[in-house]
């Protein structure tokens, strides 16, 4: 559970740290516009921090580090996240900064940040597999031990 804690103390440093650097980005070059940057802190604090809060409380609950799925997770999860996020600002500061990106750059980019949603996505499959599959096991472990009340009420 600890380590959970520390990896959402990290998202949520990191979320704030790009949203700084989003409102001074932006302001230095007086830009008023939509851009990716924008949406890199709210991603950082949901997809990381949140996730992360949440995943530590099922962990306390389920001991979800047991499951043979936990490390693949982790590793699918936390690299999609990392590389969508990255891209996020590769996007975001070429569109601040209005630099014009040729045709096989910006399909590169998009290209490579949409390879990371898609691994974050097969991150939440895997968290809902083994979550599912820790659940059954607690399930089946409950309906095999003897019903102690009863015994006792006998």
């Amino acid at each position: 559970m600890k380590r959970h804690i520390k990896i959402a103390l990290v998202y949520a440093v990191l979320a704030m740290a790009c949203g700084v650097f989003y409102r001074e980005f932006t302001k230095a070059y007086d830009f008023t516009g939509v851009t990716a940057l924008g949406k890199v802190h709210t991603h950082l604090f949901m997809l990381g921090m949140t996730f992360f809060l949440l995943f530590a409380l099922f962990d306390a609950k389920l001991n979800l580090r047991k499951s043979r799925l936990y490390l693949p997770f982790m590793i699918i999860y936390n690299a999609g996240a990392g590389i969508a996020t990255v891209l996020m600002i590769v996007r975001g500061t070429a569109e601040v900064t209005a630099t014009a990106l040729n045709a096989g750059a910006d399909g590169a980019i998009s290209g490579i940040s949409g390879i990371g949603h898609i691994l974050t996505a097969a991150g939440l499959i895997l968290f809902f597999c083994m979550l599912l599959l820790t659940l059954r096991t607690v399930k089946n472990d409950t309906e095999n031990q003897p019903n102690t009340d009863l015994e006792k009420a006998e």
